[in-house]
């Protein structure tokens, strides 16, 4: 009866749109007082939450990602990724992925992107006579596509809740994202060829004239770096870490712009130009966290600054009279949910434990599950289902610390399982009938849900492809780590 009971109360709860920290914590608060457990637990939990260092990380990337959101940065990233890539068949669908790739990968959240740049791209892409359908579903499906690549804030929080190194699962990610990429822009192509749809000018200079140019000064200013980049090398016991560290960045960065200007035609070289700093930045912090010199924690630091310095003195696209103080109560809004999402789901993840809840669940899917074969298709369709009912954040506090013992059980590393895990909930965020994508989108483009459904049925069937791959090709995830 007192079973029946909760269960229409939670009902009730969720039908008058409570917060879903508010329902686990009187879940928990419940649960805690039917085991006669001392509620000050939960204050235990908080505390031990509060003391992970790794969780100023949190607030220094949402920052950055709300700079990042509010200046013309996207423009640039689109305009620079169009001059690039335009002159493929579907050329301007591959700059929709690219760039929104990049874009949540710094903001941790699908329905910023969508709509901070679906409003940008999603008319260009119907003049440029792309289907409706088509773009509807590129956008909604790009939207979620950048959560497996540094420094994106699930990751970061998968890494904490599961105790795996932030560092691994940032490099975990690469090629299992890069794949998702991929598979799309193949879809995109075959679409954009199909169509005929027009296509911008080649990019690269004629043969001639890169030709004259390395027979010009273009030549040295590339191999100027390469050349410093070499010393450097070879006297790395003399010049210390520090400031190898430094000539790697600054010659990685040089050597790209050499490049640029030797191989490219103006337009690209302008567009280049634009975007430099924003292009310095992966350099600076990837490079960073290779080489040792940042923890996950610092180059969210380096990043909250680096980008704090761009968009309001180089750029000046945003104005501390004006925007700062918003932006700051904004974003830590934000910051707030999640910490006490966390707080709260850590509360009830603890409760879960100490009832022994894994161990029953691990004994009972032990007797009907005996392969790591079937155990990943159980699970992959499981997460799925977690991806399309709950938001990443609170799925990743109640879930991970119920499967992790499970995945270690069939011998599944962590730093696997968190890949597994995001690339699940990306294609959630898409799955009808209440993906939260799927929502952001109808709203931000005034579309029926329905013709949202059907626009992003492709789109959830490549990315299905590519989950199988990730999933059952474990090197694709570990190739780095």
């Amino acid at each position: 009866m007192e079973g029946l009971l909760l269960a229409l109360v939670l009902i009730s709860l969720l039908l008058i749109r409570t917060p879903l920290f508010i329902i686990i914590a009187a879940l928990t608060i419940w649960f805690f007082h039917e085991a006669d457990q001392n509620l000050a637990v939960m204050i235990v939990s908080f505390t031990e939450l509060a003391k992970q260092p790794i969780l100023i990380a949190i607030p220094l990337f949402t920052f950055a990602g709300y700079l990042l959101s509010e200046g013309k940065t996207p423009e640039k990233l689109v305009h620079l990724s169009r001059v690039l890539f335009g002159f493929l068949p579907g050329g301007l669908a591959i700059v929709t992925l690219i760039t929104c790739a990049f874009f949540t990968a710094f903001t941790g959240a699908s329905g910023v992107t969508i709509i901070a740049l679906g409003g940008l791209l999603y008319p260009i892409l119907v003049q440029e006579k792309y289907p409706e359908r088509f773009s509807l579903g590129l956008i909604t499906t790009s939207g979620s596509l950048g959560l497996l690549f540094f420094p994106s804030l699930p990751l970061i929080l998968y890494g904490i809740i599961s105790e795996t190194d932030i560092l691994s699962l940032f490099k975990a990610g690469i090629l299992p994202g890069i794949l998702l990429i991929l598979i799309l822009s193949f879809y995109s192509v075959k679409v954009g060829h199909s169509r005929q749809i027009s296509k911008t000018e080649n990019p690269f200079e004629s043969i001639q004239t890169i030709i004259s140019r390395i027979l010009s000064k273009e030549l040295a200013q590339l191999l100027v770096p390469v050349l410093v980049l070499i010393v450097a090398i070879l006297i790395n016991e003399l010049i210390g870490k520090f400031i190898m560290f430094l000539l790697v960045i600054l010659s990685s960065y040089l050597t790209l712009r050499g490049l640029v200007k030797l191989l490219f035609k103006e337009t690209v070289i302008v567009a280049f130009n634009g975007a430099k700093y924003i292009i310095f930045l992966p350099i600076l912090v990837v490079a960073g966290i290779y080489s040792g010199q940042f923890t996950a924690t610092q180059s969210a630091a380096v990043t909250a600054t680096y980008v704090f310095v761009m968009e309001f003195f180089l750029y000046k696209d945003i104005s501390i009279k004006k925007d700062l103080v918003r932006l700051v109560n904004e974003s830590m809004s934000l910051v707030g949910a999640i910490l006490i999402i966390m707080t709260v789901a850590l509360a009830f993840t603890n409760y879960l434990i100490d009832e022994d809840v894994p161990t029953l669940i691990l004994e009972s899917i032990q007797t009907h599950i005996d392969s790591k074969l079937m155990f990943l298709i159980v699970l992959n369709i499981f997460l799925l289902i977690v991806g399309s009912i709950m938001d990443i954040f609170s799925a990743i506090m109640v879930v991970v610390p119920l499967i992790i013992p499970l995945a270690r059980e069939y011998g599944v590393d962590p730093v696997h399982l968190g890949i597994i895990f995001l690339t699940n909930l990306e294609i959630g965020y898409l799955t009808p009938p209440i993906g939260m994508n799927l929502f952001i989108s109808s709203f931000r483009f005034n579309k029926n849900i329905f013709t949202l459904y059907r626009s992003v049925l492709v789109y959830i069937l490549l990315l299905l492809l590519a989950l199988i791959i990730i999933t059952y090709v474990p090197e694709l995830s570990l190739f780095f780590v």
